[in-house]
Parts: C-alpha cells; structure tokens; sequence
C-alpha cells in the first residue's frame, strides 16, 4: 500500500517540502501520485530514518546520498565510510566526558563548580582521583 506524501510527513515528522527537498537530491523517491500528491512506498519511511540518523551523526547531505547509491564494490566510500566511524568514536567519547562531568557537577558542592578537581579531571578524559 502506498502512502501519500501528508502521511509520510505525519509519520517522520518532516514537512511535506523537506520530502521534496529530499527527493529533488536523490535521497528518496516518489514511486506515483496518489491524485496530485505524491505517493511513496512504505520503506521511503526506513529511508528516512537512515537519513535522519546520518544527518544527527554529522553526515552531510551529499554524504548521505553517497552512501544510499553505494555498492560493495566501492573503496573509496569504504574507506570513508571507515573514517566517519573513526570521527564518530572520537565525539562518543568526547559526549561521554561531558555526560560523566555534568552527573558528577550534579551533586558537587565545588564553588564554582568548574573548579571541582574531579569534574576538570572527567573532562579531559582521566579517570578521577579517589583522594579528591
């Protein structure tokens, strides 16, 4: 069954104009029109989610669409592909540190708080000092 473009809108929550956005850069692709508006198929829904991850983990656009026509048999895109997992790692990390510092200032009675040893010390990735 088909889904018209009012009803992929509702269900990614994107407006109707990022869907046509989206489809003028080959992201997605309607399948027909349902009346005047356009149709897609159910799996335009999954798409969307891959899209909507990527853009969240800092792909660009273009990246996204590179990696949508992608084929086995491209290494160049592998080995992109490899170092955007690498850049991932490094802000997983990073958002760890802050997490960890932002539940340690939470309860810290440090004034200010950023003077706290042990808050300094998560942030910068060491593991605390007990003795602090």
């Amino acid at each position: 069954m088909l889904l018209d473009i009012g009803e992929v809108a509702q269900r990614s929550g994107l407006a109707a104009s990022a869907l046509r956005f989206y489809e003028r850069k080959g992201l997605i692709s309607a399948v027909g029109r349902n009346g005047i508006r356009r149709a897609y198929e159910p799996e335009t829904l999954s798409r969307l989610a891959l899209i909507a991850c990527a853009r969240s983990a800092g792909f660009t656009l273009t990246e996204i669409a590179t990696l949508l026509h992608a084929r086995p048999s491209d290494e160049a895109l592998r080995e992109r592909v490899a170092q955007k997992a690498d850049e991932l790692d490094g802000r997983i990390a990073q958002l760890t540190r802050m997490r960890d510092s932002l539940r340690h200032a939470a309860s810290c009675t440090h004034d200010p708080l950023v003077s706290c040893p042990e808050f300094k010390q998560v942030v910068r990735g060491e593991t605390p000092d007990p003795a602090t």
